[in-house]
Parts: C-alpha cells; structure tokens; sequence
C-alpha cells in the first residue's frame, strides 16, 4: 500500500514538473512580483509546482505588497495611484499625525495627505468619512508600515 502511494505521488510531482502548463514567461503573470519572482526566475515558467514555491515566497515575505508600493522586487507601481515618492516620505513622516487626523475625520496632516493623493476639494469630506470609517483597516497595528498604509488606504478608496 505504501509504494502504491509512493508512486502515485511521484508519478503527480513528475507531471506537475515536466509538463508545459502555461507558455514560456507566464509565471510572472501568474504569481505576480516580489521576492519569490526574483528567486525562481527562469525556474518556474512551465512548471505549476515551481510556479507555487514562486506564489508562496511571495505572499509569505510581503515582498508583493512591498514592491508595488515603491516599484522594487520587479514590480511595477500601479500608475493610478502611489506614484508620488513626496507622498511616500510625507507619510513616514507623519504616520502618527495622519493616524491621528484619520481617527479625528480631518485635520492638517490629512488636508495635506489628500493634497499629495490629488482628492478633489469637494470630494475630500466623503473622503475623510471613509477614511475614518476604516481606521482599523489602514491602521492594521501599532507597528504598521508605510507600505501597507498606503495601500490599505488605497483598497478603503477603492470601496
């Protein structure tokens, strides 16, 4: 029973390995960047056991998250939003005022936040309100960082 066993698991990981699952350059766009991407390059386009290790790397060391934030670990920073290295500097410094300020639904540091996201002036208020509303969502720990905020206060917009 147990070679039986043996066997079907190595004759799936032979499989797995071996056949072609997806053209030449799709891990990439299967696993998406970070650090995971950058270590299995070359390694993982044909193959879905290796296009795993790939994902898991990825999503184990926040490296995704990371990278499209500041277009490092060989992904690319969504055009639409967080293009700003000002924006970025303004939030580490000011991660404390801007915790604050989105807790209170206004203030300075979040006026100027929203100058440097380019809200609209008529839009702000709902946007404050939002904001505010999702605290714990942007705000995820004490020890949260400049890339998460960011993009927790992106997905929070995007709703």
């Amino acid at each position: 029973m147990r070679k039986a066993f043996a066997g079907a698991v190595m004759a799936v990981l032979v499989v797995v390995m071996v056949s072609p699952v997806f053209a030449a350059g799709s891990a990439h766009q299967n696993t998406g960047c970070g650090l995971g991407t950058m270590l299995w390059k070359g390694n993982a386009d044909n193959s879905s056991l290796f296009q795993a290790f790939q994902a898991t790397t990825n999503g184990s060391f926040g490296s995704q998250t990371f990278g499209l934030t500041t277009g490092t670990s060989e992904c690319s920073q969504p055009s639409a939003f967080v293009k700003n290295d000002r924006l970025n500097e303004f939030v580490v410094a000011n991660m404390d005022n801007l915790a604050k300020d989105i807790a209170m639904g206004g203030g300075e540091t979040l006026a100027a936040f929203s100058e440097l996201l380019q809200i609209p002036t008529e839009k702000r208020s709902e946007f404050y309100q939002k904001l505010q509303a999702n605290f714990a969502k942007i705000f995820t720990s004490e020890n949260v960082v400049l890339a998460n905020v960011v993009d927790n206060v992106a997905a929070v917009s995007a709703n």
